[in-house]
């Protein structure tokens, strides 16, 4: 690969940063439909001013190709989220700076101590291919399905069939932590958890958390991330979901999009029957940068953050990966690239 300089944004690259949004790739879902790159402004100004707090960019030029991209740090779980690349990569140019700027994130996140660098992205991205050829690996599938704006369906109880919804509270943590481990496979369990910005609600049925849905919003519209026990079926599914839209506010003014990952795909066919259809279909990509023990807490708003702990060691320390959804089995990605 040719010679190239990558490097932490500074404030006189905010113009060009600002102009290259506007033709990026967003690698996170829960903002790419919430929110818009062009207009986070103070996002752009603090990932320079104060990377510490764990949102930097990086800019550079590669060839005759100025490129930059933005990664959100993860501390608690030593994890790293790419945000955006930008411009788009086009299926005609080479792909050398889009490699490049990758190698550079990942041996940027591993000196502030991360482990796993993920990204999701549309499958049919042009950018897809070459995330696999600079080492990352897809570890879990994930549809988005999106209804137009509308004012919610006020199910109320006697749909949810005897069940109850309610705001998540520190009471509702554990709970929440074996719902979700029972449902998200282990290899998954690192990189499925909604992000730390949502709020969440949960049903409980029989004096057991049967589902719980994190939502986030923003002005592009509504995204929920639902995990939903195998019982929950039918009537009861759509019905927890119109019960937390009807708890949201605009949520007849914006879109709602629904990340369903490929282990609860049977709620797929409840929300086209219910009018969503179905708008992409993405890759959940992680490339590791070191090796290490470590065990997923399911990283909630507030709540469940203060009572999760380490407690067994996870896979991720043998030798090499295994793509969990393929059978493929990866080389493992060692020593952070720095």
């Amino acid at each position: 690969m040719p010679a190239y300089d990558v490097h932490p944004a500074k404030l006189v690259d905010l113009p060009a940063l600002r102009r290259m949004a506007d033709k990026s790739t967003i690698l996170d879902s829960e903002l790419c439909y919430t929110r818009s790159i062009g207009d986070s402004r103070s996002a752009f100004i603090s990932s320079i001013l104060l990377p510490q707090r764990g949102l930097f960019t990086l800019v550079g030029r590669v060839q005759d190709t100025v490129i930059s991209g933005q990664v959100r740090m993860k501390y608690a779980d030593h994890l790293a989220q790419i945000v955006y690349i930008a411009p788009n990569l086009q299926p005609e140019h080479s792909d050398t700076a889009w490699l490049a700027l990758l190698d550079a994130m990942a041996a940027e996140v591993g000196r502030r101590g991360a482990i796993m660098l993920t990204a999701e992205i549309d499958e049919i991205s042009p950018l897809f291919p070459t995330m696999r050829q600079a080492g990352f690996a897809v570890y879990a599938r994930q549809e988005i399905f999106r209804r137009a704006a509308q004012p919610p369906k006020q199910t109320g109880r006697p749909l949810i069939l005897g069940g109850v919804i309610a705001d998540e509270t520190d009471d509702d943590a554990m709970d929440i932590q074996l719902l979700y481990s029972n449902i998200v496979p282990r290899l998954v369990q690192p990189i499925a958890v909604p992000s730390s910005e949502s709020t969440g609600m949960v049903y409980r049925r029989g004096g057991r958390v049967q589902a719980y849905v994190a939502i986030s919003q923003g002005k592009q519209g509504i995204y929920l991330m639902p995990f939903m026990h195998p019982d929950v079926i039918g009537r009861e599914a759509i019905g927890i979901i119109e019960a937390v839209l009807s708890r949201v506010e605009r949520a007849d003014r914006w879109p709602v999009y629904v990340c369903v990952r490929r282990y609860q795909d049977w709620l797929g066919d409840m929300l086209k029957e219910n009018g969503f259809e179905s708008w992409t279909q993405q890759a959940v990509m992680v490339r590791h940068i070191a090796a290490g023990i470590r065990q997923p807490a399911f990283s909630l708003p507030a709540a469940a953050q203060a009572v999760m702990t380490p407690s067994v060691s996870s896979p991720f320390q043998h030798s090499s990966t295994l793509d969990p959804e393929t059978g493929d089995q990866s080389p493992p990605y060692g020593a952070t690239n720095h």
